[in-house]
Protein backbone atom coordinates (compact mmCIF):
# COMPACT_ATOMS: atom_id res chain seq x y z
CA UNK A 1 0.00 0.00 0.00
CA UNK A 2 1.31 3.68 -0.73
CA UNK A 3 1.00 5.45 1.78
CA UNK A 4 1.23 9.82 2.60
CA UNK A 5 2.28 11.71 5.58
CA UNK A 6 -0.72 14.11 5.82
CA UNK A 7 -2.86 10.88 5.84
CA UNK A 8 -3.68 11.02 9.79
CA UNK A 9 -3.65 14.42 9.63
CA UNK A 10 -6.21 16.68 11.66
CA UNK A 11 -6.04 19.49 9.14
CA UNK A 12 -4.24 19.48 6.16
CA UNK A 13 -0.75 21.63 5.82
CA UNK A 14 -1.46 24.72 3.77
CA UNK A 15 2.02 25.21 3.88
CA UNK A 16 4.20 25.42 0.68
CA UNK A 17 7.09 23.75 0.23
CA UNK A 18 9.97 24.53 0.53
CA UNK A 19 8.82 26.91 3.44
CA UNK A 20 7.98 30.36 2.53
CA UNK A 21 10.37 33.48 3.04
CA UNK A 22 10.32 34.60 6.44
CA UNK A 23 8.64 37.68 5.59
CA UNK A 24 5.46 35.32 4.95
CA UNK A 25 5.39 33.63 7.93
CA UNK A 26 2.62 36.14 9.03
CA UNK A 27 0.54 35.85 6.34
CA UNK A 28 1.34 31.98 6.54
CA UNK A 29 0.03 31.78 10.25
CA UNK A 30 -3.09 34.40 9.41
CA UNK A 31 -4.19 31.30 6.63
CA UNK A 32 -3.63 28.78 9.03
CA UNK A 33 -6.05 30.54 11.13
CA UNK A 34 -8.55 31.42 8.52
CA UNK A 35 -8.14 27.25 7.39
CA UNK A 36 -9.19 26.70 11.03
CA UNK A 37 -12.18 29.37 10.67
CA UNK A 38 -13.82 27.45 7.30
CA UNK A 39 -15.52 24.81 9.97
CA UNK A 40 -16.35 24.59 13.60
CA UNK A 41 -13.91 22.75 15.89
CA UNK A 42 -16.32 19.47 16.35
CA UNK A 43 -17.06 19.64 12.98
CA UNK A 44 -13.20 19.39 12.25
CA UNK A 45 -12.98 16.35 15.08
CA UNK A 46 -15.35 14.57 13.54
CA UNK A 47 -13.17 15.05 9.75
CA UNK A 48 -10.72 13.79 11.13
CA UNK A 49 -11.89 10.91 13.09
CA UNK A 50 -13.85 9.86 10.10
CA UNK A 51 -10.85 10.24 8.08
CA UNK A 52 -9.01 7.82 9.92
CA UNK A 53 -11.17 5.50 10.25
CA UNK A 54 -11.22 5.31 6.45
CA UNK A 55 -7.19 5.36 6.32
CA UNK A 56 -7.20 2.51 9.03
CA UNK A 57 -9.67 0.85 6.93
CA UNK A 58 -7.60 0.97 3.76
CA UNK A 59 -4.22 0.19 5.47
CA UNK A 60 -5.93 -3.62 6.36
CA UNK A 61 -7.51 -3.81 2.87
CA UNK A 62 -3.94 -3.05 1.33
CA UNK A 63 -5.53 -0.21 -0.58
CA UNK A 64 -4.52 3.32 -0.65
CA UNK A 65 -6.62 6.38 0.27
CA UNK A 66 -4.98 9.03 -1.35
CA UNK A 67 -5.44 9.61 -4.26
CA UNK A 68 -8.99 8.85 -3.92
CA UNK A 69 -10.40 5.92 -6.05
CA UNK A 70 -14.56 5.89 -6.30
CA UNK A 71 -14.31 2.20 -6.57
CA UNK A 72 -12.44 1.93 -3.25
CA UNK A 73 -14.39 4.75 -1.62
CA UNK A 74 -17.90 2.31 -2.35
CA UNK A 75 -16.42 -0.63 -0.96
CA UNK A 76 -15.53 1.51 2.01
CA UNK A 77 -18.93 1.96 2.49
CA UNK A 78 -20.43 -0.81 2.01
CA UNK A 79 -17.84 -2.58 5.03
CA UNK A 80 -19.57 0.38 6.96
CA UNK A 81 -23.24 -0.39 6.13
CA UNK A 82 -22.12 -4.22 6.70
CA UNK A 83 -19.87 -4.03 9.75
CA UNK A 84 -17.44 -5.00 8.45
CA UNK A 85 -15.11 -2.20 8.30
CA UNK A 86 -15.51 -1.99 12.19
CA UNK A 87 -14.30 -5.57 12.45
CA UNK A 88 -17.82 -7.32 12.10
CA UNK A 89 -18.99 -5.09 14.75
CA UNK A 90 -22.75 -3.28 14.45
CA UNK A 91 -23.02 -1.57 10.97
CA UNK A 92 -23.05 2.13 10.56
CA UNK A 93 -26.21 3.78 10.26
CA UNK A 94 -27.07 5.87 7.55
CA UNK A 95 -26.91 8.94 8.77
CA UNK A 96 -22.98 7.65 10.10
CA UNK A 97 -21.95 6.59 6.69
CA UNK A 98 -23.19 10.19 5.01
CA UNK A 99 -20.64 11.98 7.66
CA UNK A 100 -17.81 9.59 6.44
CA UNK A 101 -18.85 10.28 3.09
CA UNK A 102 -18.54 13.99 3.32
CA UNK A 103 -15.33 13.64 5.49
CA UNK A 104 -13.44 11.77 2.86
CA UNK A 105 -14.93 14.73 0.44
CA UNK A 106 -13.67 16.92 2.84
CA UNK A 107 -9.97 15.89 3.47
CA UNK A 108 -9.54 15.01 -0.04
CA UNK A 109 -10.78 18.49 -1.26
CA UNK A 110 -8.11 19.81 1.12
CA UNK A 111 -5.75 17.97 -0.15
CA UNK A 112 -6.25 18.95 -3.72
CA UNK A 113 -7.63 16.01 -4.53
CA UNK A 114 -10.90 16.19 -4.89
CA UNK A 115 -13.47 13.22 -5.01
CA UNK A 116 -16.30 13.06 -7.62
CA UNK A 117 -19.04 11.84 -4.59
CA UNK A 118 -21.56 11.65 -8.23
CA UNK A 119 -19.34 8.90 -9.82
CA UNK A 120 -21.34 5.71 -10.30
CA UNK A 121 -19.35 3.52 -8.04
CA UNK A 122 -20.26 5.83 -5.35
CA UNK A 123 -23.77 7.22 -5.64
CA UNK A 124 -25.08 4.01 -6.75
CA UNK A 125 -23.43 2.18 -3.22
CA UNK A 126 -25.47 5.21 -1.28
CA UNK A 127 -28.71 5.05 -2.34
CA UNK A 128 -29.27 1.93 -2.36
CA UNK A 129 -27.52 1.78 1.12
CA UNK A 130 -30.37 4.52 2.22
CA UNK A 131 -32.76 2.21 0.36
CA UNK A 132 -32.11 -0.69 2.21
CA UNK A 133 -30.74 0.66 5.77
CA UNK A 134 -32.11 4.12 6.22
CA UNK A 135 -34.88 4.67 8.94
CA UNK A 136 -36.87 7.38 10.25
CA UNK A 137 -34.32 9.67 12.87
CA UNK A 138 -34.99 9.13 16.39
CA UNK A 139 -35.71 12.35 17.65
CA UNK A 140 -35.06 13.42 21.49
CA UNK A 141 -37.96 14.46 23.97
CA UNK A 142 -38.60 18.05 24.07
CA UNK A 143 -38.46 20.25 27.38
CA UNK A 144 -41.84 21.64 27.79
CA UNK A 145 -41.87 24.69 30.38
CA UNK A 146 -43.31 22.84 32.93
CA UNK A 147 -40.52 20.26 32.57
CA UNK A 148 -37.95 23.11 32.41
CA UNK A 149 -39.69 24.99 35.19
CA UNK A 150 -39.10 21.42 37.09
CA UNK A 151 -35.61 21.23 36.39
CA UNK A 152 -34.97 24.49 37.43
CA UNK A 153 -35.75 23.58 40.54
CA UNK A 154 -33.19 21.03 40.86
CA UNK A 155 -30.33 23.63 40.86
CA UNK A 156 -29.07 25.50 43.84
CA UNK A 157 -29.80 28.84 43.32
CA UNK A 158 -27.18 30.31 45.45
CA UNK A 159 -24.74 28.67 44.13
CA UNK A 160 -22.23 30.04 40.99
CA UNK A 161 -23.05 26.80 39.30
CA UNK A 162 -26.52 26.54 40.07
CA UNK A 163 -26.56 30.07 38.64
CA UNK A 164 -24.58 29.46 35.23
CA UNK A 165 -26.61 26.40 34.47
CA UNK A 166 -29.95 27.95 35.40
CA UNK A 167 -29.01 30.58 32.95
CA UNK A 168 -27.96 28.52 29.81
CA UNK A 169 -31.01 26.38 30.60
CA UNK A 170 -33.39 29.56 30.21
CA UNK A 171 -31.00 31.24 27.57
CA UNK A 172 -31.02 27.80 25.43
CA UNK A 173 -34.38 27.19 26.13
CA UNK A 174 -35.92 30.81 25.03
CA UNK A 175 -33.49 31.33 22.22
CA UNK A 176 -34.07 27.85 20.56
CA UNK A 177 -30.24 27.77 20.35
CA UNK A 178 -28.03 24.81 19.43
CA UNK A 179 -25.44 23.50 22.34
CA UNK A 180 -22.67 25.29 20.62
CA UNK A 181 -24.08 28.53 20.20
CA UNK A 182 -24.71 28.48 23.94
CA UNK A 183 -21.61 28.27 24.77
CA UNK A 184 -19.99 29.86 22.10
CA UNK A 185 -21.24 33.45 23.46
CA UNK A 186 -19.18 36.31 24.45
CA UNK A 187 -20.51 39.27 26.53
CA UNK A 188 -19.30 41.66 23.48
CA UNK A 189 -18.52 41.82 19.65
CA UNK A 190 -14.80 40.67 18.93
CA UNK A 191 -13.98 39.96 22.20
CA UNK A 192 -12.64 36.38 21.97
CA UNK A 193 -11.55 34.27 18.92
CA UNK A 194 -13.15 31.35 19.48
CA UNK A 195 -16.42 32.74 20.01
CA UNK A 196 -19.68 31.90 18.08
CA UNK A 197 -20.82 35.37 18.82
CA UNK A 198 -22.46 37.61 21.16
CA UNK A 199 -24.89 39.08 23.18
CA UNK A 200 -26.42 42.89 24.06
CA UNK A 201 -28.79 43.97 27.10
CA UNK A 202 -31.89 46.28 26.46
CA UNK A 203 -34.29 46.98 28.36
CA UNK A 204 -37.46 44.61 26.67
CA UNK A 205 -34.29 41.32 26.09
CA UNK A 206 -31.75 40.25 25.41
CA UNK A 207 -30.46 40.54 21.58
CA UNK A 208 -27.88 36.78 20.84
CA UNK A 209 -26.09 37.92 17.67
CA UNK A 210 -25.11 34.39 16.27
CA UNK A 211 -22.45 33.38 13.56
CA UNK A 212 -23.97 29.65 12.14
CA UNK A 213 -23.77 27.77 8.75
CA UNK A 214 -25.25 30.35 6.47
CA UNK A 215 -24.06 33.85 8.16
CA UNK A 216 -25.11 35.62 10.65
CA UNK A 217 -28.48 36.10 12.34
CA UNK A 218 -29.83 37.55 15.68
CA UNK A 219 -32.02 36.19 18.02
CA UNK A 220 -34.28 38.40 20.00
CA UNK A 221 -34.97 36.63 24.20
CA UNK A 222 -37.63 38.88 25.41
CA UNK A 223 -38.29 39.09 29.38
CA UNK A 224 -40.46 36.75 31.00
CA UNK A 225 -43.06 37.17 33.34
CA UNK A 226 -41.78 36.32 36.13
CA UNK A 227 -37.80 36.83 37.49
CA UNK A 228 -37.74 32.94 38.21
CA UNK A 229 -38.42 32.18 35.10
CA UNK A 230 -37.22 35.04 33.33
CA UNK A 231 -33.81 34.01 31.04
CA UNK A 232 -32.45 37.56 30.70
CA UNK A 233 -32.60 38.02 34.75
CA UNK A 234 -31.09 34.46 34.68
CA UNK A 235 -27.96 35.94 32.40
CA UNK A 236 -27.45 39.36 34.54
CA UNK A 237 -27.70 37.32 37.56
CA UNK A 238 -24.96 35.22 36.25
CA UNK A 239 -22.81 37.87 35.14
CA UNK A 240 -23.32 39.75 37.99
CA UNK A 241 -22.07 37.07 40.91
CA UNK A 242 -19.17 35.75 38.16
CA UNK A 243 -18.21 38.95 37.83
CA UNK A 244 -17.71 38.71 34.39
CA UNK A 245 -16.69 42.21 32.57
CA UNK A 246 -15.27 40.69 29.09
CA UNK A 247 -14.74 36.70 27.33
CA UNK A 248 -17.04 33.88 27.12
CA UNK A 249 -19.96 34.58 28.98
CA UNK A 250 -20.53 30.67 29.97
CA UNK A 251 -17.09 29.45 31.97
CA UNK A 252 -15.66 26.65 34.30
CA UNK A 253 -16.80 26.73 38.40
CA UNK A 254 -13.36 25.95 39.83
CA UNK A 255 -12.01 25.71 43.55
CA UNK A 256 -15.51 23.97 45.02
CA UNK A 257 -17.54 25.99 43.32
CA UNK A 258 -16.01 29.26 44.46
CA UNK A 259 -14.10 31.00 41.76
CA UNK A 260 -15.10 31.48 38.44
CA UNK A 261 -12.25 30.57 35.55
CA UNK A 262 -11.15 32.26 32.25
CA UNK A 263 -11.80 29.13 30.19
CA UNK A 264 -15.25 28.92 27.90
CA UNK A 265 -17.31 25.46 29.10
CA UNK A 266 -17.17 22.53 25.95
CA UNK A 267 -21.03 22.55 24.27
CA UNK A 268 -21.03 18.50 25.66
CA UNK A 269 -21.99 20.61 29.01
CA UNK A 270 -24.96 21.89 28.04
CA UNK A 271 -26.17 18.42 26.83
CA UNK A 272 -24.84 16.64 30.47
CA UNK A 273 -26.93 19.58 32.16
CA UNK A 274 -30.04 18.91 30.41
CA UNK A 275 -29.91 15.19 30.71
CA UNK A 276 -28.74 15.40 34.71
CA UNK A 277 -31.45 17.74 35.90
CA UNK A 278 -34.00 16.20 33.31
CA UNK A 279 -33.42 13.16 35.22
CA UNK A 280 -33.40 14.60 38.81
CA UNK A 281 -36.65 16.19 38.01
CA UNK A 282 -38.36 13.43 36.98
CA UNK A 283 -39.34 13.86 33.73
CA UNK A 284 -40.72 10.82 31.71
CA UNK A 285 -40.54 9.04 34.80
CA UNK A 286 -42.47 6.08 33.55
CA UNK A 287 -39.53 4.76 31.74
CA UNK A 288 -36.49 2.57 32.61
CA UNK A 289 -33.71 5.00 34.23
CA UNK A 290 -31.46 4.16 31.07
CA UNK A 291 -33.94 5.02 28.10
CA UNK A 292 -34.96 8.21 29.97
CA UNK A 293 -31.30 8.72 29.73
CA UNK A 294 -31.11 8.81 26.13
CA UNK A 295 -34.57 10.12 25.85
CA UNK A 296 -32.76 14.24 26.28
CA UNK A 297 -29.73 16.40 25.08
CA UNK A 298 -28.99 19.67 24.35
CA UNK A 299 -31.69 19.97 21.07
CA UNK A 300 -34.30 19.21 24.00
CA UNK A 301 -34.29 22.77 24.68
CA UNK A 302 -35.10 23.86 20.62
CA UNK A 303 -37.25 20.94 20.31
CA UNK A 304 -39.41 22.24 24.06
CA UNK A 305 -39.59 25.97 22.44
CA UNK A 306 -40.75 24.66 18.49
CA UNK A 307 -43.21 22.53 20.53
CA UNK A 308 -44.77 24.92 23.29
CA UNK A 309 -44.33 28.26 21.54
CA UNK A 310 -48.53 28.99 20.84
CA UNK A 311 -47.41 31.61 17.57
CA UNK A 312 -47.33 31.67 14.06
CA UNK A 313 -44.66 28.96 12.93
CA UNK A 314 -42.91 31.46 10.67
CA UNK A 315 -41.77 33.04 14.17
CA UNK A 316 -40.57 30.06 15.73
CA UNK A 317 -38.83 29.20 12.44
CA UNK A 318 -36.83 32.63 13.18
CA UNK A 319 -36.23 32.17 16.11
CA UNK A 320 -34.61 28.18 15.21
CA UNK A 321 -32.68 30.45 12.49
CA UNK A 322 -34.22 27.31 9.76
CA UNK A 323 -34.74 27.67 6.39
CA UNK A 324 -37.73 26.23 5.61
CA UNK A 325 -40.86 25.65 7.62
CA UNK A 326 -40.41 21.74 7.10
CA UNK A 327 -37.63 21.76 8.87
CA UNK A 328 -39.04 23.20 12.18
CA UNK A 329 -41.94 20.89 11.81
CA UNK A 330 -39.53 18.38 12.38
CA UNK A 331 -38.73 19.89 15.97
CA UNK A 332 -42.48 20.25 16.95
CA UNK A 333 -43.40 17.19 19.30
CA UNK A 334 -46.80 18.24 19.67
CA UNK A 335 -48.34 20.21 17.14
CA UNK A 336 -52.15 19.60 15.62
CA UNK A 337 -51.13 17.46 12.76
CA UNK A 338 -54.34 17.13 11.49
CA UNK A 339 -55.66 20.75 12.03
CA UNK A 340 -56.10 21.32 8.10
CA UNK A 341 -58.52 18.92 6.97
CA UNK A 342 -58.02 18.29 3.36
CA UNK A 343 -60.37 15.58 3.30
CA UNK A 344 -63.36 17.66 3.92
CA UNK A 345 -62.09 20.58 1.79
CA UNK A 346 -62.07 18.51 -0.89
CA UNK A 347 -65.74 16.91 -0.25
CA UNK A 348 -65.59 13.76 1.33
Amino acid sequence: MTGDSDADDDLPNIVPSPAPPAHLQDLTDRARGYVEAASSANTRRAYASDWKHFAAWCRRSNLSPLPPAPHVVGLYITACASGAADGGMKPNSVSTIERRLAAIGWNCAQRGMPLDRKDRAIATVMAGIRNRHAAPPRQKEAILPEDLIAMLETLNRSSLRGLRDRAMLLIGFAGGLRRSEITGLDLGRDQTEGGRGWIETFDKGLLVTLRGKTGWREVEICRGSSDATCPVAAVETWIKFARIAKGPLFRRVTSQGKDVGSDRLNDQEVARLVKKTALAAGIRSDLPEIERGLKFAGHSLRAGLASSAEIDERYVQKQLGHASAEMTRRYQRRRDRFRVNLTKASGL
